[in-house]
């Protein structure tokens, strides 16, 4: 009897094992950022669409969330690590180029589906007399979060632009929110952010700045610049060139720019099964995310399917693309 009581216990035990849930982690970044309120509300519709028990992370951006992607999936517990990830930032860690995995690369991530354009913003007022990026010379400036893709970025247009961040009157390196305080408050006069438009945090400085009597500026970066070609032939297919209507920071003029994209990656090690049904949550479940954050409104399925025929390093999970070619958006 006692035989047969420790079998039927084993065999619930192995019952309750199969029938769990994978665990489904997505780090996100920096409060008052898009990729902050995009895994949030990713990792509820994968929740309430019962796919995985998922959760999201707060993490300092794309490099700490490649990282954990990359070091705490485990498939033996069936936790998987997605991140949320600038395209920039994605084909850096795959390759090596990026220091920090130029022993260890991250060549594990497999794209899900395309989110949206990331903007660079480069963030000053009307009244700060910055109008080219030659003018931080001499001014307070945050390049963003350490280690962060906002800050490498930044450093890539600083150079481009020939302008030394040791030429600022005060270098800080603050993540987005505590970056937009800090112009709003009059600590700093300019800051970098790598985002999605608009960023709820630079619309928030814009009003506070409104209410002070001050106006919002972005500093351009033209097509033809030498910033812009810097940056254009580092990233070929991966940053481009664009314009920000005045309308969404309340601007004085239309700012031309460049943006880089943002992807969904998971590991390889993840089950087609998996991939396929969190793909699948995400486009059943547009309008919830479209709901939750403004930027998603660009993750649709030609999207995602311009970048597959893009062919770029990077590959697509096999369970993505088994969704993708079940609807219709690529052969």
């Amino acid at each position: 009897m006692r035989q047969i009581f420790i079998c039927v216990v084993l065999a619930l035990w192995a019952g309750l094992g199969m029938a769990q849930k994978p665990r489904v982690v997505i780090p996100t970044g920096s409060t008052g950022g898009v990729f902050f309120f995009y895994g949030q509300a990713v990792a509820k519709l994968l929740s309430e669409s019962g796919v995985a028990d998922a959760t999201a992370q707060q993490t300092g951006g794309s490099y700490d969330n490649l990282l954990l992607l990359r070091d705490r999936t485990d498939p033996g517990a069936n936790t998987y690590y997605c991140a949320l990830t600038t395209t920039d930032a994605a084909l850096v860690t795959y390759n090596g180029s990026e220091p920090r995995f130029k022993d260890r690369k991250a060549d594990n991530q497999r794209i899900l589906f395309y989110m949206y354009p990331s903007l660079i913003h480069i963030v000053t007022t009307e009244q700060s007399g910055i109008k080219v990026l030659q003018d931080l010379k001499g001014k307070r400036v945050s390049t963003g979060q350490p280690g962060s893709s906002t800050e490498n970025l930044a450093l890539l247009v600083l150079q481009g632009a020939g302008v030394e961040p040791s030429s600022f009157a005060k270098r800080e390196r603050l993540p987005a929110a505590e970056s937009a305080q800090a112009l709003g408050e009059g600590t700093i006069d300019a800051y970098f952010w790598v985002g999605g438009v608009p960023t709820s945090s630079v619309v928030d400085v814009g009003q506070t700045l409104a209410r002070s009597g001050k106006r919002l500026r972005l500093v351009p970066v033209t097509a033809n610049s030498t910033t812009a070609q810097l940056l254009l032939k580092r990233f070929p297919g991966i940053l481009s060139t664009g314009t920000v209507p005045k309308s969404v920071y309340n601007t004085l003029n239309d700012t031309p720019a460049l943006f880089t994209g943002n992807v969904f990656v998971c590991p390889k090690e993840m089950p087609d099964e998996l991939a396929y049904g969190i793909t699948k949550a995400v486009f059943n479940g547009l309008q919830t995310l479209q709901t939750a954050t403004a930027a998603a409104r660009d993750t649709t399925l030609e999207a995602s399917a311009k970048l597959y025929n893009a062919k770029t390093l990077i590959p697509f999970h096999p369970g993505a693309l088994r969704y993708l070619k079940e609807v219709g958006a690529i052969k």
